[in-house]
């Protein structure tokens, strides 16, 4: 089982940008699809963002389409979130987690696996 780490979280203001990172403990990503979920207080966990193994395809969540951008490096050790026009209700404890979609696309939360520890995102208004 793979162990994920996220990194990248903080506070910042409305309209600003945080860039996450994904990274998997000791192994590359390369053989898993990876998607990104967040959990706000008081609500249940949701997907953001989903990229496949190879890079070529991605999933986003509408609230988020055309403010976050998911991506892989070529190495595939770091598969990362660039969240722009960051909102208030963007504020949430963000995971990556493994996809077990056979195409790697999954947006269920039953889709995902190995979720990471978390990582804070505070958006102020």
């Amino acid at each position: 089982q793979v162990q994920l780490i996220e990194s990248g979280g903080g506070l910042v203001q409305a309209g600003g940008s945080l860039r996450l990172s994904c990274t998997a403990s000791g192994r590359t990503l390369s053989s898993y699809g990876i998607g990104w979920l967040r959990q706000a207080p008081g609500k249940e966990r949701e997907f953001v963002a989903g990229i496949s193994k190879s890079g070529r395809n991605t999933r986003y969540a509408d609230s988020v389409k055309g403010r976050f951008t998911i991506s892989r490096d070529n190495a595939k050790t770091t598969v990362s979130l660039q969240m722009n026009s960051l909102r208030p209700e963007d504020t949430a404890v963000y995971y990556c987690a493994q996809d077990l979609t056979f195409y790697g696309l999954g947006y269920r939360i039953e889709d995902f696996a190995s979720w990471g520890q978390g990582t804070q995102v505070t958006v102020s208004s």
